[in-house]
């Protein structure tokens, strides 16, 4: 939802004589992934966007972008834990997007699990054609964490810091999987924020 998708060749793949047709999206590489039959693009955003979803922010320092480096951000809803033993998460990032790039080559990135009155923090790193990132994080409170030298968002419902682990090419996205290296759950009363049907809610 919040990173641009490559424009990239398709292959003509033949249809057996019986089968009906498919619809059929490009991935890297050139390889058509054949969609349920009757399902539709906007079908399918349509019947996800049902799906209640958490806002997080992933961030990661970009060492090589300047004298001292860059700091990254992307807001995302596709963030889930995987596993307590040994402690995983995963984040989905879209292919060639500035974050995929990224933490192609810096395997350490954090995540700021976004209150509600974050909002503003969720738009401004979702919007399109932004300005440097640098700029977006000049009135945004934060602190650089230890163990990822990522931001950390103040006032953040809760934070992790993490490591890449593996990634795993999935249609246009990857899945970045991360060991948790550290995490805090800062005591708040705000509640979290949400994405559902389009917009950012609030729980009440």
């Amino acid at each position: 939802m919040f990173t641009k998708t490559p424009a990239d060749a398709t292959t003509s793949v033949p249809a057996a004589p019986a089968a009906p047709s498919v619809a059929l999206a490009s991935v890297p590489g050139g390889t058509p992934i054949p969609h349920a039959v009757g399902v539709s693009d906007d079908e399918f955003r349509a019947a996800l966007s049902r799906l209640a979803a958490g806002v997080v922010l992933i961030t990661a320092h970009d060492p090589d972008d300047g004298p001292r480096g860059e700091d990254v951000g992307m807001t995302a809803t596709a963030f889930l834990s995987v596993s307590l033993e040994p402690p995983l998460v995963m984040v989905s990032v879209r292919n060639d997007s500035r974050m995929d790039d990224l933490l192609a080559h810096q395997p350490l990135w954090a995540v700021s699990v976004l209150a509600e009155g974050q909002r503003h923090v969720a738009g401004r790193f979702a919007m399109k054609g932004r300005i440097s990132d640098r700029l977006l994080f000049a009135d945004i409170p934060h602190v650089r964490g230890e163990a990822a030298d990522a931001p950390l968002i103040a006032g953040a419902l809760a934070t992790l810091e993490c490591r890449t682990e593996q990634r795993v090419l999935a249609g246009d996205h990857t899945l970045v999987i991360g060991r948790v290296l550290t995490a805090s759950a800062p005591t708040e009363d705000a509640g979290p924020l949400t994405y559902f049907r389009g917009k950012y809610r609030h729980l009440g």
